[in-house]
Parts: structure tokens; sequence; C-alpha cells
């Protein structure tokens, strides 16, 4: 790799990486962006998009909190790529209805008491819990509407650049946002070998069908089974986690079984055949929450591990990293 000792260093052009990139950019701060295929090519583009903190976090944690937090800020995060960027993002708060079976309807007002008690609105309803407040964005928008945010800054961006190992002394700071991936970086800092915490990729399935506009309203999930429509009629179901390495093999006895699932939560899908299915390998990583900060003694920043909400922490993930690297530059 080319030294830069003025410029951040990202590894990783998904989602995150690219965020950290836009808002180190309107900080004045050069940035090269590496990924080792082409912008947001991995998980950030198989991802479906749900927004849904009520429906993945049910007990306290530091994935709640965070999950709270960006939920709060993805509307004037999309506004402002909007607004720098004129181009269109699909990101609407249509609410979300989480079924439940009857025992789990047991446990359904304590749940709801605990999220109200966190600032989510949950509507305790009888088959469901209802969160009023959770949202799908595209995530094939977002990045569009990034990468013209970082090109319009000057952000350098490296496609088909893999970085297999970085010195990190070589640039004013180095963030690494590659997902899956990002365990496998040898970095080292003034020479020294660093360890990286481990990643683990998750594959997971999905399948879509061509409906039509407003079909389903509210999304729907029970358990990790949803289903979701975007403003289009792309309507997309989910999901599965299978830890198989990086095998990138569409199964489609799987993809029946994604069907067969999401066709009990909207029974419309009974009568249609998928138009598309794909994977994506999410970044599960050891630990008790994703990797968002600065690596003690070093100049070398973690923005991975987000597991199944790389997409709802984005705008976090983003707004830590490059601040705290913006006031470590200072």
């Amino acid at each position: 790799m080319e030294n830069d000792s003025a410029a951040v260093a990202i590894v990783g052009a998904g989602l995150v990486g690219a965020s950290v990139a836009w808002r180190l950019s309107q900080a004045g701060v050069g940035v090269r962006l590496f990924d080792a295929g082409v912008f947001g090519g991995e998980a950030s583009s198989a991802g479906a998009g749900m927004l849904s903190p009520g429906g993945e976090f049910a007990e306290p944690s530091v994935w709640l909190d965070l999950g709270i937090e960006s939920m709060r800020l993805y509307p004037a995060f999309v506004d402002e790529l909007r607004n720098e960027t004129g181009f269109p993002i699909d990101f609407r708060i249509c609410g979300c209805r989480h079924l439940m079976t009857p025992e789990e309807c047991s446990q359904a007002c304590r749940r709801a008491e605990f999220q109200s008690s966190r600032g989510i609105r949950v509507e305790l309803r009888s088959d469901s819990l209802f969160y009023h407040d959770d949202a799908f964005v595209d995530p094939a928008g977002l990045l569009r509407a990034l990468r013209c945010a970082c090109e319009a800054r000057n952000v350098r961006i490296h496609e088909r650049h893999p970085v297999a190992k970085i010195e990190s002394s070589d640039y004013a700071a180095v963030v690494i946002a590659a997902g899956a991936w990002s365990g496998q970086i040898r970095a080292s800092y003034r020479r020294r070998s660093v360890a990286l915490p481990a990643t683990i990729p998750v594959k997971g399935h999905l399948i879509g069908f061509h409906l039509a506009a407003g079909a389903l309203g509210a999304m729907v999930r029970h358990g990790h089974t949803y289903v979701l429509q975007r403003s289009n009629g792309f309507t997309i179901a989910g999901s599965t986690e299978e830890q198989v390495g990086f095998d990138r093999t569409v199964d489609p006895a799987i993809c029946e079984e994604i069907h067969r699932r999401a066709s009990k939560l909207f029974p419309a899908l009974e009568r249609v055949a998928p138009s598309k299915c794909w994977i994506g390998f999410r970044p599960r990583s050891e630990g008790s929450g994703p990797h968002i900060g600065r690596l003690e003694g070093t100049n070398i920043w973690l923005a991975y591990g987000h597991y199944r909400n790389g997409i709802l922490l984005t705008p976090i993930t983003a707004q830590r990293v490059a601040g705290e690297i913006i006031s470590s530059l200072a």
C-alpha cells in the first residue's frame, strides 16, 4: 500500500466504512477508502435493510443501547445524505408487527414494559407486539448516495484493492471496517504487530419477490423470519444463520424453507415464486457487542462485528469513530 501520513486509511468500503469516510471528509480530513471488491459489494448490499431495535433486542445490552441511539439518528442521517447529493433513498418508518405464539404471549407484557421504559414505542396486541417506529432503508440507495458524497469531498476510493496487512503509522489513522473479513487483516503500529478481535462469517440466505407496491404495509416478523416491502414493491423475506465459512453457494432447499416460513407471516407469498435468491455474510465477533472505537495505545480504530445489525448501527458507528478520530487529529 502507498503510504499517506496525512490521510486516514479505511479498510472496507461498505456502509460503515463509507459513512466514516463521509463524516471525516466533511471535517476536511483526507481519506483513502480501500476495498477488496467493489464499493458496498458484500454484506451492505446483501442486507434487507430492516431497522428494528424493538424486534431485535428484548433485554438490557450494549446492542439495545446502540440500536436505540442509531435509530434516532437515522431520519436526519438519510435527510443529510439526500440533501448533500440529490440522490433518492428509500427510507420509511412503517412499523413492524412482531407475531407471537400463545406461549410467547405470556412474556409479551414484560417485554413491552421493559422496552417502553427504554423509549421504544411498542403496543401490546392480542397476537403481536407492534413497534411503531421500526423502519426500513434500501441499502443500495444509501450506498449510491454515500459514494457520491465521498467522491464530491475527494475521498480516494480504491476498489479491488485487498488489504492483507497494514502499518498504521504510515497514516494519520486507520479504520478497520471490513466486516466478516476484518479479523483476517494483519495490522501493526510502529512496526509492532497488533492483535485484532477475530471475526466469524455467518451466512444468511434471503429471497425476494416482485409484488404490487403497498401490498404488505407494516413489516412482519417472528423470531428471525421477517418480511418487508420496499416502496417499489420489491418484497424481501429472510433469513438464516449458517456458520459455513465463506461458502457463497445459494441453496434452493434453504430458499424454499424461507419461502415456507415467510408465507405463514404473509400468506400472499404462497401464490408467487421468488424472483431473486441470494446470500450475505454477517460479521460476528466474540464478546458482548460490536467493536466500535480505538484500540488502546494505537492509531487504529475498529468499526466491525455488527452481526445482524450493521445497517441499523451505521449512523452511530460513523458518528463515534469519525468523531474520535477528528478529536485525535486536532
